[in-house]
C-alpha cells in the first residue's frame, strides 16, 4: 500500500463538483490524503461522500471557508488546495447577492491569505466559471478575453478569480484559475436545469423553461472536469487561466426535449416561464490552451446525458428527500416558480 504523502484540501467537497473531485482524487491518487472542508449548506451533502467518508485517507471538516479560524489552519497544513466552495446558483444570487459576496469573494480571500503565509502550499486551484465572460454573441471566449459578468453570481466569481490572480502577481502564491462551462452528471442539486427537469419529469410534473428556451450552454461532464483539474495540478502554470469546456453547445429547449424523450414523457410538460433578469444568451469557451496539455473530454453529450438521466431515475433515495422535505429547496422553488407555473412545488408530494 502506498503511504499518503501529499496533503490535499478540497473546499466545497460535499457539493456537486467538489464531491466528484474528491471521489476522483481518492480513486486515482493513493499518495494523496484528502481533507474535505464544507459548510453543509443546502447543496452540500454528506451523502455525496458516503463512498469515502470512512476511508482513512479522507477527513471531513464541517466549516466555513470565510472563517479564518477554521480554514486558515487547514490551508497551512496542505500541499495542494482546490477551491470549489461557493454559492453557485444564478437565480439565488438575484435574490440574495450578499451571501455570494461573502462566500465567493471574502471566503476566497481567507484561503488566499492563509496560503500566502504557508510556504508549504505548492498549488492553489481557484475554480471559476465561464460565466465571468458574460454572454458570448459569436465565437468562443479565450482566456485573454475581457470579463463581463452580468449577474451577481458571475460577478462574485469574477472578483474571486481576479483576487486569486492578484495573490500570485503580488505575493507569489502558486495560483492557477480554471473557468469551466456548465457541468452535469450525478449528485447535482435538483435546482439546476438537468436534475430539476429530470426529476420533475420522472414525477410527471411541469418543467419550467425560461423565456423562449433558445439560450445556449456548453455542457461538460463533471468527470471530464475533474480530470482537467487533476491534469492542471500536475502540468498547469502558476498565474495562468485555463478554460475547460465540453464542446457540447445545446439550446435549453433542445436539452429539454432530449430529457423528455429519454424518460418517455410528453412535451406538454414544458411550461414556459418568464425569463430571469440578465439571462445570458450563450456561453462558449475556447479550450485550445488546455488541450495543448493533452486533455480531451471523454464523455460525448448524448451518452453522458443518457447516463445522467439513468442515475437520477435509479437513485431516488438521493434526490427525493430533498424535493419532498428540504425547506431550502421547497421555499426556493415556490419563490422562483410559484407565480410562473400552475404547480407551486417540484416534489411529487403535491
Amino acid at each position: 500500500m502506498v503511504e499518503p504523502t501529499v496533503a490535499v484540501l478540497v473546499t466545497g467537497g460535499a457539493g456537486f463538483i467538489g464531491s466528484n473531485f474528491v471521489l476522483h482524487a481518492m480513486a486515482t491518487h493513493p499518495e494523496w490524503r484528502v481533507t474535505t472542508l464544507d459548510k453543509l449548506t443546502y447543496a452540500g451533502r454528506l451523502e455525496n461522500l458516503r463512498d469515502v467518508i470512512n476511508d482513512p485517507r479522507h477527513r471531513f471538516v464541517e466549516g466555513d471557508v470565510a472563517d479564518p479560524a477554521v480554514a486558515g489552519p487547514l490551508v497551512k497544513e496542505s500541499d495542494i488546495v482546490v477551491h470549489f466552495a461557493a454559492e453557485t446558483h444564478v437565480d439565488r444570487s438575484l435574490h440574495d447577492a450578499g451571501a455570494f459576496i461573502t462566500t465567493d469573494v471574502y471566503g476566497t480571500f481567507v484561503l488566499l491569505d492563509a496560503a500566502r503565509q504557508a510556504a508549504r502550499v505548492r498549488r492553489f486551484v481557484q475554480i471559476s466559471t465561464d460565466e465571468v465572460y458574460g454572454s458570448v454573441e459569436s465565437g468562443s471566449s479565450t482566456e485573454h478575453d475581457e470579463l463581463k459578468p452580468r449577474n451577481p453570481y458571475a460577478a462574485s466569481k469574477a472578483g474571486a478569480d481576479r483576487l486569486a490572480y492578484s495573490y500570485w502577481a503580488t505575493h507569489g502564491v502558486p495560483v492557477l484559475v480554471t473557468r469551466a462551462s456548465n457541468n452535469y452528471g450525478p449528485r447535482q442539486f435538483p435546482e439546476k436545469i438537468i436534475p430539476l427537469f429530470v426529476t420533475n419529469a420522472i414525477d410527471h410534473l411541469p418543467v419550467p423553461l425560461y423565456g423562449d428556451g433558445r439560450h445556449i450552454r456548453d455542457w461538460l461532464h463533471v468527470e471530464d472536469h475533474c480530470r482537467a483539474i487533476d491534469l492542471l495540478i500536475d502540468k498547469g502554470t502558476d498565474g495562468e487561466v485555463y478554460n475547460i469546456g465540453g464542446g457540447n453547445e445545446v439550446r435549453n429547449v433542445d436539452l429539454t426535449h432530449r430529457i423528455l424523450t429519454e424518460l418517455d414523457r410528453p412535451t406538454s410538460l414544458i411550461r414556459p416561464v418568464e425569463d430571469r433578469l440578465g439571462h445570458d444568451r450563450r456561453y462558449s469557451v475556447d479550450t485550445t490552451k488546455l488541450q495543448n496539455l493533452g486533455w480531451r473530454p471523454r464523455h460525448g453529450f448524448d451518452e453522458g446525458l443518457r447516463a445522467t438521466v439513468a442515475w437520477y431515475r435509479d437513485n431516488e433515495w438521493w434526490w427525493r428527500p430533498i424535493k419532498e422535505a428540504d425547506p431550502a429547496y421547497r421555499d426556493y422553488y415556490a419563490t422562483q416558480y410559484g407565480t410562473r407555473t400552475s404547480h407551486q412545488t417540484g416534489s411529487s408530494g403535491t
